[in-house]
């Protein structure tokens, strides 16, 4: 019998040290049941045991796998056609492959010039919507509104997360925003959900090329869902980022992000709850980054979940 010292998170969350009996690893058994994260491992003489030294080399290998494979950018955008997210089209930035982008990750800020004309075609044939409110703009403005949502799915450093986790999500945000049940639609008028979403595909991209993407469309707003940076329980973890009256030269401060995207972590439907709150207050205050925050939790408290949950907040001002 040996004893370790763990510790122990009660009922009502507070942690306390205590040292307990623990026969043959029992204990840590338990415990790995609440986690992925690597505990317990045991060790023998200086080192760890074999099988937990192969699953550790297993898990890293997959992480630099992740950062290094290719992105079927077609392939999603015929997933999300099917789908029915409408057209979709597919651009690139000025990196040229897989490694360049991974060493210059200024490259994968901007978008290459037949992109750009491809992006800039699609604003003029789509009809010009309402422009927004001089408050909506922000401080520094925005140009005339062509679509209110751009999302641009992309690589990032980890291609297998939007491959897997892009479609499902935009799912459960497009039901979200856009219920098909007639009392919904009576209540809230929302529209099709394509109607006012306009969906990218982008290769070889960073966080930032979705301010240009978003400014050439003339987007209200531009959601980014990207590969995050893989670890080692989270090869697949897919990132969130929303920029309010996308431009060039926008910063990461002015940016809302939700992490770790995926069934292991943040499910699809919380994500796409919390996306579209974020989206809703957004619109209210004409701004997003550290001055918008994310209290949806404060919200739901108190509220009836068809209102919150769903994002009502945003069909209630005639959007998606």
């Amino acid at each position: 019998m040996v004893l370790d010292d763990i510790i122990v998170l009660n009922d009502i969350g507070v942690m306390s040290k205590q040292r307990i009996a623990a026969r043959d690893g029992d204990v840590w058994a338990r415990l790995r049941r609440f986690t992925p994260a690597r505990i317990g491992l045991g060790r023998v003489g200086d080192s760890l045991p074999t099988q937990a030294l192969l699953d550790f080399e297993l898990a890293h290998a997959r992480a630099r796998d992740a950062v290094h494979a290719g992105f079927d950018a077609e392939g999603v955008a015929r997933e999300l056609r099917e789908a029915g997210f409408g057209e979709v089209a597919v651009v690139s930035s000025q990196a040229r492959e897989r490694m360049e982008y991974l060493l210059r990750p200024d490259l994968g800020r901007k978008l290459d010039a037949e992109s750009r004309e491809r992006l800039k075609g699609r604003r003029e044939g789509r009809e010009s919507l309402q422009p927004m409110s001089a408050q909506q703009q922000g401080r520094h403005g925005a140009p005339e509104v062509c679509c209110k949502l751009a999302v641009v799915i992309a690589d990032g450093l980890s291609a297998a997360a939007p491959m897997r986790h892009a479609v499902p999500l935009l799912g459960e945000l497009r039901d979200s925003w856009n219920p098909t049940s007639g009392q919904n639609r009576a209540r809230y008028g929302a529209p099709g959900f394509a109607e006012h979403v306009t969906v990218v595909v982008a290769n070889r991209a960073r966080v930032a090329l979705g301010d240009e993407i978003g400014e050439l469309l003339g987007a209200e707003a531009v959601v980014v869902l990207i590969g995050e940076r893989p670890g080692l329980s989270s090869p697949d973890s897919l990132g969130i980022y929303l920029t309010w009256a996308p431009r060039v030269g926008r910063t990461d401060a002015e940016r809302n992000c939700i992490s770790n995207v995926r069934p292991e972590g943040l499910g699809y439907a919380e994500a796409a709850r919390r996306l579209a709150y974020l989206v809703s207050e957004a619109r209210k205050l004409g701004l997003s980054g550290v001055a918008l925050k994310d209290d949806s939790e404060v919200r739901v408290q108190g509220a009836g979940r068809e209102d919150r949950v769903q994002g009502a907040g945003y069909r209630e001002q005639g959007l998606p």
